[in-house]
């Protein structure tokens, strides 16, 4: 889901200030009332997203600039297709084009490798989920890229539900210690356990818990896994998982598949900004 506005605006006007400080000495050598059309172009394929913060960008600048979207984020990129056509001040349009850039590169980087996870799973029914690995800083709105390239949204952070991992299994004592706490600590929220055999997942099972990780469990032992559950709880594969592994893991009969590398291990898009003739 796209972040609301107010968030957008916060975000943008931190970068801004990041890169801008006291001003932009490089563009105050054009002159005030210089106006140009500059066009921003894809130079490989990929899945677009991030438009809302790059048009946000020009109109904390100057809101007199024109924007003309040519696509929609979620849509697929092709090498040399114009994105986008901006109108207006020349020194407004080139002191955002950097920050305006390192989003939609970056959040189209993080979309287009989500969409290659969920294809490589298509047809099976297993959603791919992200997970709290993101650049500081970006996290709702590397959370809304995955989004537009086809996966889905673990929790958002530490506070909107509760995963029991092993050192708070550790700490607490035990699986059922663990769950009781979180019970009683916030009891509207959904709760979920990581185990590492199945003797863990038998604990988690018996505590009454409704969505299990099976952490780093094999193709093996995850089919060992499906057949104990019996459909009690939603099981989530995690630990190690990549593109060349993850169809197989998700034809074991599991339900979801986490991968930090969705946010992770990113690769931003080539994209340009080119003053027109």
């Amino acid at each position: 889901m796209l972040p609301p506005a107010s968030i957008i605006q916060e975000q943008i006007s931190i970068a801004l200030a990041e890169d801008v400080g006291s001003g932009d000495q490089t563009a105050a050598l054009i002159p005030a009332n210089a106006t140009t059309t500059a066009q921003v172009i894809s130079r490989e394929h990929a899945v677009l997203s991030g438009a809302a913060w790059f048009s946000e960008v020009f109109h904390q600048l100057d809101s007199s600039i024109t924007l003309e979207w040519q696509v929609a984020d979620g849509d697929a990129l092709q090498p040399d297709q114009l994105l986008c056509a901006l109108t207006g001040n020349t020194r407004a349009i080139l002191t955002g084009e950097r920050t305006a850039l390192n989003y939609l590169q970056t959040l189209s980087g993080t979309a287009t490798r989500a969409q290659r996870y969920a294809d490589a799973v298509a047809g099976t029914g297993v959603r791919i989920l992200d997970t709290r690995k993101t650049l500081p800083g970006m996290r709702l709105q590397q959370k809304y890229a995955v989004t537009c390239g086809g996966c889905h949204n673990h929790r958002i952070g530490l506070y909107d539900a509760i995963l029991i991992k092993e050192n708070h299994i550790m700490a607490a004592g035990s699986i059922h210690a663990a769950v009781e706490a979180a019970r009683d600590n916030a009891p509207d929220l959904e709760i979920e356990v990581e185990v590492e055999n199945m003797d863990e997942l038998g604990q988690a099972l018996a505590a009454g818990i409704q969505r299990v990780l099976l952490d780093n469990f094999n193709p093996n032992q995850l089919r060992e896994a499906v057949t104990f559950n019996q459909g009690r709880a939603r099981l989530e594969a995690s630990g190690g998982i990549n593109l060349e592994t993850i169809r197989q893991i998700a034809e074991t009969g599991i339900d979801d598949i986490s991968v930090g590398a969705l946010t992770k291990d990113l690769q931003a898009v080539d994209l340009s900004m080119r003053f027109a003739d």
